[in-house]
């Protein structure tokens, strides 16, 4: 009796907690708040700055940081006139290039996004950076890591909330928030859901658009993607933790109409 009640007040406490993520619709988990996870991911992406080797004064590190603040403030805009102002309360961009031959871009919540040197041949130019900022920034915006962390505290039993978590078992908290930010001793792509990567692709499309990048670069890019991970080499993390490029490819062209009308209207 005891264990239905709880079972009862748990799924309760689960369907209260259920979000929305903005532009898409799609229902989310979210027991916590942005006011607890972004704390703890500037704190971490300060860390990683702190040990990192940052490359800033280059054409590269300079062409992160445009496609990150052009697409930061054209999506920042695009909320607005939706009425999603809240969406971004609290951010704090950040975009910075990494010294690391890993193929690999991540961003953590509150809009910390980073990039690695190895990633660079293939996105060639602005613009293909711009593919991959998109899909990054739509991660943040849709609140993937919070998400992640919200399902881990509740496959953990952890449904008070992340203060709650804490007082409880602080150090399984600490590691579920690791993993949800994609942080485990070493920073990687964050291993989201199937359905979270291709919600990224959607927004992350329509994000570089209204920010006057070509889209029609986007399957592009996987293009050059796809042959990165050929000959039976090891494929680069960026795809390892991603659906196949030839199928990402499929779905970027069959939404490509709707994003060329928003880089018609703000085309640069």
């Amino acid at each position: 009796m005891i264990k239905k009640i709880i079972f009862i007040l748990a799924a309760a406490f689960i369907i209260e907690g259920c979000a929305k993520v903005p532009l898409s619709g799609r229902r989310q988990l979210s027991i916590i708040g942005n006011s607890e996870i972004l704390p703890m991911s500037y704190e971490q992406y300060d860390q990683v700055k702190a040990e990192s080797n940052l490359v800033t004064n280059t054409a590269e590190g300079q062409m992160v940081v445009n496609a990150g603040n052009r697409i930061a403030k054209a999506v920042e805009t695009y909320l607005q006139e939706r009425g999603y102002d809240d969406v971004t309360e609290g951010f704090a961009w950040e975009f910075h290039l990494i010294e690391s031959d890993q193929i690999n871009a991540w961003a953590m919540p509150g809009g910390k996004v980073a990039f690695y040197t190895g990633i660079m041949p293939i996105a060639q130019n602005e613009t293909g950076v711009a593919v991959i900022m998109g899909h990054e920034v739509a991660h943040a915006i849709a609140n993937h890591a919070r998400e992640r962390m919200s399902q881990g505290l509740v496959a953990n039993g952890l449904v008070g909330g992340l203060q709650v978590a804490m007082g409880q078992n602080p150090s399984m908290t600490q590691q579920i928030f690791l993993q949800a930010v994609g942080y485990g001793g070493q920073v990687g792509m964050l291993k989201f859901s199937r359905d979270q990567e291709l919600e990224a692709d959607e927004l992350g499309l329509t994000f570089m658009a209204i920010a006057g990048y070509d889209p029609r670069e986007a399957p592009v890019f996987w293009q050059r993607m796809e042959a990165a991970a050929g000959g039976g080499q090891r494929p680069p993390e960026f795809l390892s933790t991603h659906p196949g490029p030839n199928r990402r490819i499929e779905q970027l062209n069959k939404m490509m109409p709707d994003a060329l009308e928003y880089y018609n209207k703000n085309r640069r």
